[in-house]
């Protein structure tokens, strides 16, 4: 009996992917580990990328986050097509001290134009506004150009900010994903006029492929 219920909720967790993409020293990590352990950590040295999983109530609904810290060598290394299409939403993270940054993800940006994967424009380091290069309404121009949401934060000071961004990035994930189950019942039903019979059939836990 408790052996079925503990499958039953693990069965209805769901599961969100969640790329950070910035250039070096814009502060993805910092940001990652912000919202997932509330510390902050100020120095990293990472040499490749790195995947943190962690459960998190969203919308008091637990919510199994994978994210990709991702670790670009320099200005002139993006992130590889198989990156953005293993990813289910994608947080495009700059510094507003590093005007470099912002050219970043605009390059990466342009390059997710026909992508339907929900993306969120993060600009990290506002605590730092005496050494700012890259303007609030730049960013609120760039978010509205990818129509998408858009923050300023300070991975260093500010703990509910980061989290109401993942958090944000995760409902919009959930929210297409329920779009496109309804286009694809929408679909399966508008064939009803042929005399082929649609049925839905779901794998056992058993079929599916193993992590």
């Amino acid at each position: 009996m408790n052996s079925k219920g503990i499958r039953r909720k693990k069965s209805s967790l769901s599961e969100v992917k969640i790329a950070v993409i910035g250039a070096p020293s814009v502060g993805k990590s910092a940001l990652s580990v912000r919202f997932l352990t509330k510390r902050y950590i100020g120095e990293y040295d990472h040499q490749s990328e790195t995947r943190y999983k962690h459960e998190v109530l969203v919308d008091n609904e637990p919510v199994l986050y994978e994210i990709l810290d991702t670790c670009p060598k320099n200005e002139d290394d993006y992130p590889s097509a198989d990156t953005l299409n293993w990813a289910d939403g994608i947080l495009l993270v700059y510094s507003i001290t590093d005007r470099r940054s912002f050219a970043y993800v605009k390059k990466v940006s342009a390059s997710l134009t026909d992508s339907d994967v929900p993306i969120y424009l993060v600009a990290n380091k506002n605590d730092m506004v005496h050494l700012r290069q890259v303007s609030a309404e730049e960013g609120t121009i760039l978010a509205g150009e990818m129509d998408c949401g858009f923050s300023e934060v300070a991975a260093a000071e500010q703990v509910a900010p980061i989290a109401s961004v993942f958090q944000d990035l995760c409902r919009a994930v959930l929210a297409a994903r329920r779009k496109s189950k309804h286009s694809l019942l929408e679909r399966m039903l508008g064939a009803k006029g042929s005399n082929i019979k649609l049925y839905a059939r779901g794998k056992s836990d058993s079929a599916l492929p193993k992590d």
